[in-house]
């Protein structure tokens, strides 16, 4: 199987956030809002006393929460552009309040597991923070960049993608503007494999043999976060790949990024609604 060790550590990754993405989709969908779940705290465990926020900032700007309990370490932030946009704030709000709730949930479990079996028990912690990419008329591509460490030798962290239509009032990951992340595979021909290699020839200190398996391989498309950018401010003309840990190297080695031009063989891979949004960089 191919990275099995990627894929099991994707899958701890996702334990926590595969809610929030359902959730999104029903939101995306049209569906009523999604009220946060296990807002309460588990039976018999306090209630955490919240550290001040950095910003509960008001409606319509940016917002970031920091909170720090004896348990945990929580922060998520969104930039002003997101908070400009009442949907896509109450989006992230829910997002936030799930976050939240699924931390002091694991944290408290985590905390009585180790008080259980005589061993010390090493604070929780999660982050989120969205950033701006691109700010278009018609679209708001933003990146997620998320840490998390709920005990074990480190913790884990990554980046999700979200475009947010401002004309439909839904949220997308940018690989589904393209028709499939094996149509955008093929378009970017040998670009990102050749781009990933040379980076990784360097911090290896060694040229990279290419195989079919292990961390001399090229991901596919489907094992990275597409993000989607402008260099002009009208159409989406750039992009970036991102391979988080495990998925390129090993955990050593950190995540990989490779910036592209979107040139024409991209374009013909965006799906017929979303065309006139891009546009080949020259």
């Amino acid at each position: 199987m191919k990275r099995l060790v990627s894929v099991c550590v994707a899958l701890c990754l996702a334990a926590s956030s595969c809610t929030d993405q359902q959730a999104e989709e029903g939101d995306a969908a049209g569906s009523a809002p999604l009220a946060a779940d296990g807002t309460q705290a588990p039976d018999g465990a306090a209630q955490p006393t919240r550290a001040p926020s950095d910003a509960e900032s008001p409606a319509g700007g940016a917002r970031t929460v920091t909170e720090e309990t004896d348990d945990f370490v929580f922060e998520y932030a969104y930039p002003v552009q997101a908070g400009a946009i009442p949907e896509l704030a109450a989006l992230l709000d829910r997002r936030l309040e799930r976050a939240r709730a699924s931390l002091t949930r694991q944290a408290a479990e985590g905390r009585a597991a180790a008080r259980d079996n005589g061993f010390p028990y090493n604070k929780y912690s999660s982050g989120m923070e969205w950033r701006l990419v691109a700010d278009l008329t018609g679209w708001l591509s933003l990146s997620g960049r998320f840490n998390s460490y709920t005990g074990g030798a480190h913790g884990i962290y990554g980046v999700e993608s979200m475009v947010w239509d401002k004309e439909a009032g839904r949220a997308l990951r940018a690989v589904d503007l393209f028709t499939s992340p094996q149509a955008l595979s093929e378009a970017l021909g040998d670009r990102f494999c050749e781009g990933l290699d040379r980076l990784r020839a360097e911090r290896r200190e060694e040229p990279v043999e290419g195989d079919e398996y292990g961390f001399n391989a090229c991901p596919s498309v489907d094992e990275l976060t597409v993000l989607v950018g402008s260099e002009n401010a009208r159409t989406f003309n750039r992009m970036t790949l991102y391979a988080g840990p495990y998925v390129a190297g090993p955990y050593a080695e950190g995540a990989y990024e490779i910036n592209l031009d979107v040139d024409e063989a991209v374009l013909a891979a965006v799906k017929t609604e979303y065309r006139d949004s891009f546009s080949a960089r020259r």
